[in-house]
């Protein structure tokens, strides 16, 4: 059995464990107040241009989030999301248990549009009862999305502005963001995400890490208090200088980059294979997760000697799934699925 259906399967990249063991046993103080983290820091604000943001460290996406969400809003106040967000779908509602709602707009791409956002905000203020609801005051996006679409610069900026216009934040969740950041498709940079949002973090665990994200507060001022919030929400983690440790050894030269690209490459040709079978997709991602429609009995075949995550019945007969490849793909196992599927669909 190989396995399709995430991108953390696997553990870490081999250069990430050797810094891990090269250090093991050296002594440095707690919850991220070592060097490591000093210098992993600075390493991540330069690559995003940004000297003045703040950096933080978390061990995952969900922890991020809600210590964002939570640091960031007032009580009275909610976040905007795709329906198809990781806060929304994802979280088992860790956002509404901090006692935030989610508020949702519809997205079968997994975007968010500047159009929507300006909209569902003027309609609640338009609204004579408005102090009785949920006030909107964030936006939370993620690049790439859930279904691995990404944002241009023109949609992000314009989306920057509608939020600077009507007094939002904007949140950029990063799991995934070396794929976004590195697909041909691709005209943002890292340095144009800290300018856009207020805050964003840098996926590591399923961009080659063991474990661990990289939250940038680019707001003056918005992370006031923020370490008393994060080790509330259990965010703070003791031995913090192992997150410290793992982003300087993906960003102090290309690694973070290169495990992306690979990512990347076995993605597209997973669905360059598909696409050449005559066999459409659920969203146009360029990214590492592709959404293939496959028949049922093709995939009650597959499933026996591949993993997939199922995503939702397209009609009676056919299924959308995702395939999601990672820094540790392996090409023979890509031409092996795609030597399965061609044998299938022959049948």
């Amino acid at each position: 059995m190989y396995s399709f259906s995430c991108d953390y399967e696997e553990g870490a990249h081999e250069r990430i464990l050797a810094a891990l063991l090269e250090t093991n046993r050296v002594q440095t103080p707690g919850y991220g107040e070592d060097v490591y983290c000093e210098q992993a820091a600075a390493l991540l604000k330069d690559r995003a241009q940004s000297p003045n943001s703040r950096v933080y460290f978390f061990v995952g996406g969900t922890q991020a989030n809600c210590t964002a969400i939570s640091a960031f809003l007032r009580p009275h106040q909610g976040v905007i999301a795709a329906s198809t967000g990781h806060i929304a779908a994802h979280e088992s509602g860790g956002v509404e248990a901090s006692g935030h709602k989610v508020l949702t707009l519809p997205s079968p791409d997994g975007k968010l549009t500047a159009g929507q956002v300006e909209q569902a905000v003027r309609a609640h203020f338009d609204d004579v009862t408005h102090e009785h609801m949920v006030q909107p005051a964030m936006v939370y996006i993620s690049h790439p999305s859930e279904v691995g679409t990404i944002y241009s610069l023109q949609e992000l900026t314009t989306l920057s502005g509608v939020c600077r216009r009507e007094g939002l934040l904007l949140y950029l969740d990063g799991a995934r963001l070396g794929c976004a950041l590195n697909c041909e498709q691709s005209d943002v940079t890292l340095a144009d995400i800290a300018r856009l949002t207020d805050a964003f973090y840098i996926g590591g665990t399923k961009m080659g890490a063991l474990f661990g994200e990289a939250m940038l507060v680019n707001t003056p001022g918005l992370d006031r208090d923020f370490r008393y919030i994060q080790k509330q929400r259990s965010g703070r983690l003791a031995k913090g200088r192992l997150l410290g440790i793992q982003f300087i050894e993906l960003f102090k030269d290309s690694l973070y980059m290169d495990l992306a690209a690979h990512a990347n490459r076995m993605a597209q040709k997973l669905r360059d294979g598909i696409a050449a079978l005559g066999y459409d997709f659920y969203a146009p991602s360029p990214t590492n997760q592709i959404f293939p429609i496959l028949p049922s009995a093709v995939l009650s075949v597959l499933s026996k000697a591949y993993g997939y995550s199922p995503w939702c019945r397209v009609d009676e007969h056919n299924e959308a799934i995702r395939l999601c490849t990672s820094w540790a793909t392996e090409e023979a196992q890509v031409d092996a699925f795609l030597a399965a599927l061609q044998k299938e669909t022959a049948k």
